[in-house]
């Protein structure tokens, strides 16, 4: 049974394959993970309820483990082959994931049942993306939080990113269009829960070796068009205004 709806760009055989490798797990998955940890201002919530929204082949499961320590995890994903390699995972990490095969803008998950929902690399393969963030918001408890890490516009339109991979080029955003999104969806954060991550393989036009080798300072904050943008966003609690 297919999961695939028009909402949902599939990724390339390249894409696929990628998502299996060392340097997605060690350099992608894990670095955003430990970064979106950094971002809290608050104490994370005891054995959380966590959804992997869009979990892919199942790679980022043994990270949120040792990071958030859920007493339930969930892995939704719009592709049947990703989720069945997710399940092959969950078993050779030796984890419970429960497994459901969804549409990021159709979650079948109750109101208000999940702590943390964690979003990696998953919005620029989505066409109907305030739809996918309105679902976030409604399965999320009060005082439940968003960790969304994303890369921009500047990466996704590069030529090597568009020759490798396949995403809906008109639903690209800038970091500040994503977080205005964000917060038009009534999600609070503030700078202390941001962060620009400048990684090197985020700059496709030289994979930032000219800066590895010391013939070039990376251009600082303010100065470049962001790549990657990170943010721990809290729904409110009941109440707020």
């Amino acid at each position: 049974m297919s999961y695939l709806s028009e909402n949902y760009v599939e990724e390339t055989r390249f894409g696929f394959w990628f998502l299996r490798s060392r340097t997605w797990q060690h350099h992608v998955l894990r670095v955003a993970i430990d970064d979106l940890r950094s971002l809290f201002s608050e104490p994370l919530p005891n054995h959380p309820v966590l959804l992997d929204a869009g979990c892919g082949q199942g790679k980022s499961f043994q990270y949120l483990r040792q990071t958030f320590a859920p007493q339930r995890l969930i892995g939704l994903d719009a592709d049947p082959h990703s989720l069945n390699l997710s399940g092959e995972e969950a078993a050779r990490q030796g984890m419970e994931v429960e497994l459901l095969g969804s549409d990021c803008a159709s979650i079948n998950v109750p109101d208000a049942s999940v702590d943390l929902l964690f979003c990696h690399q998953t919005f620029h393969h989505l066409v109907d993306q305030e739809q996918a963030l309105s679902e976030f918001y409604r399965v999320l408890k009060p005082g439940g939080y968003l960790l969304f890490a994303e890369s921009t516009e500047a990466y996704i339109n590069t030529w090597v990113i568009r020759w490798l991979f396949r995403h809906p080029m008109h639903m690209q955003k800038s970091a500040a269009g994503y977080l205005d999104m964000i917060r038009r969806q009534r999600f609070e954060f503030g700078p202390r829960n941001v962060s620009y991550p400048y990684l090197w393989w985020s700059r496709a036009k030289d994979f930032g070796l000219f800066e590895r080798l010391g013939l070039r300072q990376p251009k600082p904050f303010g100065q470049r068009e962001e790549t990657l943008v990170n943010v721990v966003a809290r729904k409110p609690l009941e109440g707020a205004v």
